[in-house]
């Protein structure tokens, strides 16, 4: 296990120049934060109201009315907030740090005098907080905010809301803990704990990373926390419940079903697993605790061989968005919602940080380039929330086992969780890029960007550049000054099998080490690293055991998969098949495609006439005739831009 000796990028040194991450990082800096600041505030009228950031106001005494929205709704303002908080260090924005300023006195104003700080429970049922941390999600809305304020301190500086979350959490580190006048419990929602996490590395506060082990480590012991915390309802409430709730019941769902030291598979709701393994993996790093370690690999290894998608994206099922079995990933009816790809980016950084292996990059890179990528359409104002990868969108209008899937991305949602998540990651993309440690510098994305890295008490300035993932090209310009001995370790990505590096125009041997070439000399002004890494297009096949594959291609370019679209292709995707022995064309995009790379091969579609008019089923002989016809190959990312229509993911090959 690596040591604690790696460090956060500090991203008012890092500005992302890139032409597909920077360009989605400009949208969600200059459309999407408003955008989904006038929607929190209930002032788009083509939205459903959100009542988010009413809430605070009415809990502040601002304003006189009732509660709306979810019991989890004070968390769409604090990712937002988060997201807002790291805007303003790649781009001063006196008009947002206003609107920021005036949002963190709210929130304090409508904090409690012992710290807690809740706007259901404050309007709704004051008596009550702490009552039911099974459902009612108030530790997750805790840890969203103290998550915004440390991005918010360390943002811009302000100490205001830091010292706004610090007392919630000392409010916490009062309520919760192993004493006889404590709760020993915790939330059926996993998030305060990678929250505590990181409120003791911006404060070194021991009693936080304590809080945040204990909440991991409670959970699933005996006696069970949800059945003593209902029986304590059931003795208050009148009228009594008939049963207990489903979330008691299935305790699997929010894996509490067992100590995670027991736990041998990625089960539950997808989020809130990654967000419980993020705050694990973190916790085994600072604390240098191997059991803790064991249960990342363990988990981490299950989910990852046995239970992902192509695309980076987690959660199989609509029921309880959630892990469905070992290779149950259906294309048409996937959930794999929005949050669960950018929490398994969040869990692959701290895996990446414990660990120092070029494998969780991989992941990490696979969802960012595909499903999180995909997530906000190219307007900045529609989202998706579930990410499938096959639509046919007249089926989906009648029949009740797609309900949850959406042929096009859309405004809001009642459950609004995915777009500030979306915001915020994009906004904080620098902390992935890179992972510096006290011996190497690790670049995981190469995402184009101009950096400054504390080496020693010297900064090593880089400047990324190249056209990646579109060109197979990157080059690393070292801007210091003086000189500076460091190592440079280089993801060479999974899908990559010949890869070349060359220092100031002189080869380097690629021979990795855990997934990173290590390059070590002292770095001076001028001196260049050249990357090659070749981006062939790769005909993708399942494992045997993924039914819903037998038979299916998918395409891959470099950590970009592809799919087909109806507005290329025509309708009835699934009657086209890819030839086998096709040869794929590079084509430069045009229009809404401009700097994007698509593919062409040569494929054949099954043609018919008169089907309204022919049997259902056939003897001896497929109905029809087989006509060539050319296949376009979109990057699954820029799907559902063109309007509503077909798409696939997995492909049918002859």
């Amino acid at each position: 296990m690596n040591d604690r000796n790696v460090a956060e990028v500090d991203l008012h040194n890092l500005q992302v120049s890139d032409p597909l991450i920077g360009q989605c990082q400009q949208l969600v800096r200059e459309v999407a934060i408003p955008y989904q600041w006038e929607v929190l505030n209930d002032r788009n009228p083509e939205v459903i109201p959100s009542h988010a950031v009413e809430n605070f106001r009415l809990a502040a005494g601002r304003a006189r009315g009732e509660f709306h929205g979810t019991v989890f709704q004070d968390s769409d303002v604090a990712k937002w907030l988060e997201a807002a908080a790291w805007s303003l260090c790649q781009a001063p924005n006196p008009e947002l740090e206003k609107a920021v300023d005036e949002l963190v006195e709210l929130i304090a104003a409508a904090q409690s005098g012992d710290g807690y700080l809740n706007t259901y429970f404050i309007l709704n049922a004051p008596q009550e907080r702490w009552t039911n941390l099974t459902e009612c999600h108030e530790l997750y809305c805790a840890g969203h905010l103290i998550e915004a304020g440390v991005a918010f301190f360390q943002g811009t500086g302000k100490r205001r809301l830091l010292e706004v979350v610090c007392r919630l959490a000392d409010h916490l580190c009062t309520v919760f803990g192993p004493e006889c006048d404590q709760l020993h419990g915790y939330d059926g929602h996993p998030e305060i704990e990678l929250a505590l996490a990181r409120l003791y590395e911006a404060t070194k506060e021991q009693r936080y990373l304590t809080l945040a082990n204990y909440f991991v480590e409670q959970r699933g012991t005996e006696p069970h926390f949800y059945d003593i915390e209902y029986e304590k309802r059931q003795q208050s409430c009148v009228p009594k419940s008939d049963a207990a709730p489903w979330m008691v019941k299935n305790k699997a769902y929010s894996q509490a079903q067992l100590p995670l030291s027991e736990q041998r598979t990625a089960t539950g709701h997808a989020v809130r697993f990654v967000y419980l393994m993020t705050a694990v993996a973190h916790l085994a790093r600072l604390r240098q605790n191997e059991q803790q370690r064991q249960t990342c690999l363990r988990l981490w290894q299950n989910m990852v061989q046995r239970q992902i998608y192509i695309t980076g994206a987690i959660g199989s099922q609509g029921a309880g968005e959630a892990f469905s079995s070992d290779y149950d990933l259906p294309n048409d009816t996937a959930y794999a919602e929005s949050c669960a790809s950018i929490g398994l980016m969040m869990f692959a950084r701290r895996m990446l940080e414990m660990e120092l292996d070029g494998r969780y990059a991989d992941v990490m890179e696979r969802a960012l380039y595909n499903t999180v990528l995909g997530s906000i359409a190219f307007d900045g104002r529609h989202y998706f929330y579930v990410n499938p990868l096959e639509v046919h969108p007249k089926t989906l209008r009648s029949n009740g086992i797609y309900n949850h899937v959406s042929p096009v991305r859309r405004r809001w949602f009642g459950c609004a969780c995915c777009p500030p998540n979306i915001a915020r990651l994009f906004t904080s993309i620098g902390h992935y890029i890179y992972t510096p440690s006290t011996d190497a510098l690790y670049v995981n994305l190469y995402v184009g960007n101009r950096v400054a890295i504390s080496v020693d008490g010297h900064a090593l300035r880089l400047l990324i550049s190249g056209s990646y993932p579109w060109r197979d090209q990157v080059e690393i310009a070292v801007e210091s000054a003086p000189p500076i001995a460091h190592t440079l370790a280089l993801r060479l990505p999974e899908w990559c099998s010949a890869p070349q590096a060359s220092v100031n125009g002189k080869p380097v041997n690629c021979e990795p080490r855990k997934g990173y070439l290590h390059i070590r000399r002292t770095w001076r002004q001028g001196d260049r690293v050249k990357l090659s890494l070749p981006m062939q297009v790769r005909r993708v096949y399942g494992h045997p055991q993924l039914r819903n594959l037998a038979g299916k291609v998918a395409i891959q370019r470099g950590p970009l998969i592809y799919c087909l679209e109806e507005a290329d292709n025509g309708t009835e995707l699934h009657n086209l098949w890819l030839n086998a022995d096709s040869r794929f064309s590079l084509i430069e995009g045009t229009g809404l495609f401009s700097g994007k790379i698509l593919l062409e091969a040569g494929g054949t579609r099954l043609q018919h006439t008169h089907y309204e008019e022919a049997a259902l089923y056939h003897y001896d002989k497929v109905p029809g005739q087989l006509e060539p016809q050319q296949l376009t190959f979109i990057p699954l990312f820029s799907w559902a831009n063109r309007g509503e229509g077909e798409m696939r993911i997995w492909v049918n090959e002859r």
